[in-house]
């Protein structure tokens, strides 16, 4: 369908899905096509008509008309002489767990969809071109909710078979046929021939009946348009090798023309389909190896000593501007030598071009022999490109990460950067704990499990604390086993924040960041959101300002915060301005002289 729109004049900034209010005659000519060439069946123009995507054209509020005329415009083209599916297409956003919204909540916008398109009169409905089992899974939930009508759900996958979230066939069809779809396949992404080799692997595990809409090849760009090269002809000779294979559902998804169909139907008629022994295969199900999942106290030094009830202190550093990191090794040692037990790599502070916190930690834990925190943030990394590093981390000997969303780029140096947060870090602490349990993303067996220190932020100050307290409950549900506050200048927040955590409670570091003037004060008053700065303290600092001893009150009430926390938190992680290590070094030595006096 979208292929036709877009070779009839409808550009690709449109939503094709409202053409079924404004231009129902071109949708109806395009499905009578695919009719005219011998389709079985046709799948209704709403393949994005969900609350979700229709929201980004302003059409949230309109979503049951498009959906509801989607079907009925199908049904009357396809009369007596075709069935009509109704289509449903992915969110357009992550859902849990790695995403903010949750599971219920997606059903909820597939179930909304579903309801419009059974009114319209759909006999089946196709849900197709996923890439997260778990999206789909909701879906089906969410038809099978309303009505008994068939299901056909469809994944998208890679070159190697295994879903763009790394989900292999072996994993996702028994688990969408557990789920009571009547079909199982896959479209988009591939052409015929890596299709064909899914396909294989699928009928391997499948009981029900299996479908395959591969794309007409993969799209090039000729004078400036999408154009799909594969001939009906290829695609017919494919169509003839899936019901070999056992698909009984077969078509096209992207380039597939009316002449493609013309000839994939000539190709089935010809065709007896041999009888597949579907009781037979399966038994073929993938057996999950056991693991042995790493105890918190073995994970690192830092882990054990929380778990053991020492109090730790980490020292923060900012990876260096440039390629030489021999600075930054040098203060790491100068740390080590005064008995800082961690120094914090912070990722790309404020979204700036610095050496990358993965390669600092690893130069700092080799070079300058004391342990590190890798600050792991969302904001440039896809969720395979993050998995892909955080394996490589450990390999490289990380263990303790503090999982963050990430600073905007338009919040440093490079407004017009690009960022990803393909997922936030209620997401990324999922991802990390699956691996520490044995696993990808995908689901699929890494061998040895990972075994990292999980960490996350948690901010006490911030506006919405209800809000703040939730984001943190899921955290610690995903598997955080530690956290690190933003910087703490009220006592009070905080011991509030932890009142309302303490059914969730893991160890916590309170960040300590000393003043250096009254401009610092003030600035981070009033243009760092979240983060309450008492006026009190503020009034200190303009009163030390006058008096020419800024630097010297901001390292007094640093202490004073520092000794303040101490009873409520398990650790302390004190942040300084770049050189500045003899005022982390006093911080560190006031929290000693307290302990030593108790």
């Amino acid at each position: 369908m979208g292929t036709m729109l877009y070779g009839r004049g409808i550009f690709l900034n449109r939503s094709f899905d409202e053409l079924n209010l404004t231009q129902a005659d071109l949708v109806a000519e395009v499905h009578q096509a695919y009719v005219r060439a011998g389709a079985d069946v046709i799948e209704t123009n709403t393949f994005g008509a969900n609350r979700i995507k229709l929201g980004a054209f302003g059409l949230a509020d309109r979503a049951h008309a498009i959906n509801l005329h989607g079907a009925r415009i199908a049904r009357h083209a396809a009369r007596e002489q075709a069935y009509v599916a109704g289509a449903i297409g992915p969110l357009g956003i992550r859902i849990e767990p790695w995403g903010k919204t949750g599971v219920d909540e997606a059903q909820e916008y597939f179930r909304e969809q579903a309801a419009a398109l059974l009114e319209g009169g759909v006999d089946l409905f196709i849900l197709e071109t996923f890439r997260d089992v778990n999206e789909v899974s909701a879906a089906i939930r969410a038809v099978r909710s309303l009505c008994d009508l068939p299901i056909v759900a469809q994944v998208t996958t890679e070159e190697d078979g295994n879903t763009l979230d790394g989900a292999a066939p072996e994993t996702f069809v028994p688990e969408l046929e557990h789920l009571g779809a009547n079909v199982v396949g896959v479209n988009c992404s591939v052409g015929p021939a890596a299709m064909l080799e899914t396909v294989e692997r699928m009928a391997e595990v499948a009981t029900v009946k299996l479908a395959a809409q591969p794309n007409a090849g993969r799209p090039r760009e000729v004078e400036g348009r999408n154009i799909y090269l594969c001939s009906p002809e290829y695609m017919a000779s494919y169509a003839r090798r899936f019901i070999n294979t056992g698909v009984r559902l077969v078509g096209g998804c992207c380039g597939t023309t009316p002449e493609h169909i013309r000839h994939i139907k000539m190709a089935v008629r010809a065709l007896a389909p041999p009888q597949v022994a579907r009781e037979k295969q399966s038994a073929n199900r993938r057996v999950v190896p056991q693991v042995q999942v790493v105890p918190r106290s073995e994970k690192s030094r830092m882990a054990a000593a929380l778990e053991s009830g020492t109090f730790v202190v980490a020292v923060e550093l900012v990876p260096p501007r440039g390629y030489s990191a021999d600075p930054l090794i040098a203060q790491a040692r100068e740390l080590a030598a005064n008995g800082v037990d961690l120094v914090n790599i912070s990722e790309g502070a404020r979204g700036s071009a610095r050496i990358s916190a993965l390669s600092a930690s690893v130069m700092v834990q080799q070079q300058a022999g004391i342990e590190t925190i890798l600050h792991y943030a969302c904001r440039d990394r896809n969720l395979l490109g993050m998995q892909s590093d955080l394996l490589g981390a450990h390999s490289m000997g990380i263990r303790n990460v503090l999982l963050i969303t990430g600073d905007p780029p338009n919040a440093g140096d490079y407004p017009d950067a690009t960022a990803v947060f393909d997922v936030d870090s209620i997401g990324l602490t999922n991802v990390v704990a699956r691996l520490n349990a044995g696993f990808d993303i995908g689901g699929q067996p890494i061998g040895a499990p990972t075994a990292f220190h999980i960490g996350v932020a948690a901010n006490p100050g911030a506006a919405n604390l209800d809000e703040q307290v939730r984001r943190f409950e899921f955290k610690v549900k995903a598997g955080a086993e530690f956290a690190i506050t933003q910087p703490i200048f009220d006592l009070r927040a905080l011991v509030q924040f932890l009142e309302r955590t303490s059914a969730v409670r893991v160890p916590m570091l309170a960040a300590i960041t000393p003043l250096e003037s009254l401009r610092h004060a003030e600035f981070l008053a009033n243009e760092v959101p979240g983060l309450h700065v008492p006026e009190v303290i503020v009034e200190r600092m303009r009163v030390a300002e006058t008096e020419g001893r800024a630097a010297a009150e901001g390292m007094t009430i640093a202490c004073e915060i520092a000794v303040a926390v101490r009873p409520h938190v398990q650790g302390v992680k004190i942040s300084t301005a770049a050189g500045a290590l003899q005022s982390g070094l006093g911080v560190m030595r006031a929290l000693a002289q307290c302990a030593e006096q108790r």
